[in-house]
This record gives C-alpha cells, sequence and structure tokens, in this order.
C-alpha cells in the first residue's frame, strides 16, 4: 500500500528506483565460512626392544604330599603330635597296639629255631648214610632220603627267617612314622581307633611346601609360537635359562620371592587345548599354602623390533582385524590394517603394518575418515620402556612432544 502511494507521488522515476533497490535485497546471498581442518592428536612409532611378558592363572600345590596311612591292623594307642605342626621325616606319628605283632615275632622265631634243630639233626643223618653206604649198611634210597631231608630242613630254615623279617615289618609298622618333613595336616583318627592295614586307613596328611609348585595354564598355540620366535632368533631369553616369575597374591599384592620354571608339560588337554607349565617358588615364610589361586608373570624374552602403539589408537573392525589411521606427509589420513599381537601396559604391540616413525592418531579418531586432511597438533612420542625389578621393562613411557607441520 505505502508502494503504490509513493509511485502516485513521486512519479515514474522515484518508482524505478524503489524497485531496484526491492530487487538487489532479494539477490543478496550471506557469505558461507570456511571450513575448519579437523585437528587430532598422534603418536609416533618407533622399533625399540620390548619385553614379553605373559600372565597367566595359577594354582598352588605342595612340593611333596605324603599320606601317611596304616600298614597294620590294630587300635591306635596314642598320637604323638599336635596338628598343624611342623614334623621331620622319620618322626613318630602315631603308636598302633605292638601286643599281636610281638607274639607273632615270638613264633616266627620258635619256628626258627624248631628249623635250625632239624637242620642240625637232618645234617648229621645225611653224613652217617654217606659214611655207611661203602659198607653197604643202609640202601642207597636210604641215602637219597636223607640228603632230601637234609635240604628240606634248610628250606624250612630259610623260610622260617623270612617269617621272623616279616613279623619284625609288622611289629615295626605299629610305630606310624612320617616319610617327609612337612607341615602335618589334620588327624583323621583318634586315640582308640581301629585301623586296618589291608584297606590302608589314612591316618594323616604331611605336607612339604617350601619350596612349593605353581602350576599354571598355557594354550597350547601360544607354546608354540613361542618356540618359533626363539628359535627363530626374533625373541632373545633374558637372563638365565630359567624364565623368571613373579606372583600375584589373592589380594593383588606381589609375592616378594621370584621363582623359576620347571618344566612344560608334554601333553595338550583335548578338553582345553592348553599344557601345563609348573614354576617353583621359595616359601621359607609359609606366606603360599596349597590349593591357593595366583597369577603369575612370566617373563619369556625380548622382541627386539617391536613396535608400540597406544590402544586408544587400535581398533578391531567387525571381522576382529586390527586397524590405525595414520597420517601421511600431506596431512592426510589414511587407514592402515597392522598385526596386534599382545598388550604390554597400555600399549599393542605391533609386529607389521607400519614403518618407522609413522604418526597413529591416538585422539580424535571420531572425526577423521579417510583420505580427510587433518592438523596433528601434539606427537605423544613412545620411549623405552622403565626396566623393573627383574631387569626387564616394566611398561612404556609416553613423553609427549610439541608437532607443527
Amino acid at each position: 500500500m505505502l508502494l503504490h502511494e509513493a509511485l502516485l507521488q513521486h512519479g515514474n522515476g522515484v518508482a524505478l528506483g524503489v524497485l531496484l533497490l526491492f530487487a538487489g535485497c532479494g539477490d543478496s546471498k550471506p557469505t558461507s565460512p570456511v571450513a575448519q581442518v579437523p585437528e587430532v592428536e598422534v603418536a609416533v612409532v618407533h622399533r625399540q626392544p620390548v619385553p614379553l611378558r605373559t600372565e597367566l592363572p595359577g594354582r598352588t600345590s605342595a612340593y611333596l604330599v605324603a599320606q601317611v596311612r596304616a600298614r597294620v591292623d590294630g587300635i591306635v594307642l596314642k598320637r604323638e603330635f599336635e596338628e598343624g605342626s611342623d614334623v621331620k621325616a622319620n618322626q613318630l606319628l602315631y603308636r598302633i597296639d605292638p601286643a599281636p605283632y610281638r607274639a607273632a615275632l615270638d613264633s616266627a622265631l620258635a619256628t626258627l629255631q624248631n628249623a635250625q634243630a632239624n637242620v642240625v639233626a637232618a645234617n648229621a643223618l645225611a653224613q652217617r648214610d654217606k659214611q655207611l653206604i661203602g659198607a653197604n649198611a643202609v640202601s642207597k634210597q636210604e641215602l637219597d632220603n636223607a640228603i632230601a631231608a637234609q635240604g628240606q630242613a634248610q628250606a624250612s630254615v630259610t623260610s622260617a627267617k623270612a617269617a621272623v623279617a616279616s613279623a619284625r615289618i609288622n611289629l615295626a609298622y605299629t610305630d606310624v612314622i612320617s616319610p617327609i618333613s612337612g607341615r602335618v595336616g589334620i588327624s583323621q583318627v583318634t586315640q582308640g581307633a581301629y585301623v586296618q592295614g589291608g584297606v590302608a586307613t589314612l591316618l594323616v596328611t604331611v605336607q612339604q611346601f617350601d619350596p612349593i609348585y605353581v602350576d599354571l595354564n598355557r594354550s597350547s598355540l601360544a607354546g608354540l609360537q613361542w618356540r618359533r620366535d626363539i628359535a627363530s632368533g626374533k625373541l632373545k631369553q633374558s637372563g638365565a635359562d630359567a624364565a623368571n616369575v613373579q606372583l600375584t597374591l589373592e589380594d593383588g599384592t606381589m609375592y616378594p620371592l621370584s621363582g623359576t620354571l620347571e618344566f612344560t608339560d608334554v601333553t595338550v588337554d583335548a578338553g582345553t587345548g592348553s599344557v601345563t607349565i609348573r614354576a617353583v617358588f621359595p616359601n621359607p615364610d609359609h606366606l603360599l599354602l596349597p590349593g591357593m589361586f595366583v597369577r603369575a608373570s612370566i617373563d619369556q624374552g625380548v622382541d627386539e623390533n617391536a613396535m608400540l602403539v597406544p590402544q586408544v589408537g587400535v581398533t578391531h573392525d567387525p571381522k576382529g582385524q586390527a586397524t590405525v589411521f595414520v597420517v601421511g606427509a600431506d596431512n592426510k589420513v589414511a587407514t592402515r590394517m597392522v598385526q596386534a599381537t599382545r598388550v604390554v601396559g597400555d600399549h599393542w604391540v605391533v609386529d607389521g603394518g607400519l614403518a618407522e616413525g609413522e604418526k597413529v592418531i591416538v585422539a580424535g579418531l571420531q572425526k577423521v575418515t579417510e583420505g580427510m586432511a587433518v592438523r596433528p597438533i601434539g606427537s605423544p612420542v613412545v620411549a623405552a620402556p622403565v626396566a623393573g625389578s627383574s631387569g626387564l621393562p616394566d611398561r612404556p613411557v609416553v613423553e609427549y612432544k610439541a608437532y607443527r607441520k
């Protein structure tokens, strides 16, 4: 309405100017902002020696176990130890009623004496017949019988001696002794109990757990790769031939003493596909008890040419393949498939897929895609690992250095 009145009052010239003004305003467009290059943090990777340390679950077991059982029948007269105490080898533990076995020994000794007397008589008879045979005073049959009786008498002596020895052994078994030194457990019988040697009644168990065994389970595939790496020279044994082993107890504390590997079982468990690795640890304070669950850390060796990549920079595709984003020389993002084989601290050990000095994106992954231009703003450089108490590195150290393209 106002535009129409202006046209009527001021004529065509003014109207044309007003129309051009409105047309110019209608054609104007807002200026678009300049696209921002996303900033990412990168880690520069280098080849360096990396310790190979494997953590495995395990369970402690006694170094020696002796189940003390009755070897003769009888009544337990007395228990000669305190439950839970330390005992020495050949220490008396129980007394079983010896009276029947003393009587059996006396009977065997009497039988032996009788047999020995028969030997004297048989020897005399055989000697006399040998002298009389020349004068035809006795027949050849009588001499043969005398010689045979002499042999039977000697055999009876041998049998009687064996019976005496057996009686002595049974009498000795009435004193039940500990076959090993160790700690004695709970007594399974009390004074006055009847025990049997035929069924080998269990009396008590003695265990030696200084030193103590730790049985670990490891997959057969991991053990196979370990042996191959050592044979090819990729891995080097650290220190002595026996690998160093550290224990973490059930409450998360570290066991103060280190152990060594004893052996690896030669049979793979068909159900679990694992093999048993046995380590031995000193246990002077008896802190470790048989049956405890522990975690063992085994220093296997050193990978001299490994690459460490922070775990935050490694992703896995639906097939489980490890991938990383790297920033090239032109500051563009590229995707790489890598062989991430194991974890050291908070880093993956990468055996292939990366080159020396490449920059792996460790922050800002959610905003980058293949071929995108980015601006790296920092460079965490993975340095040499720090040596622990065992002489091998414990974990890598990450040093952040300023980086500008």
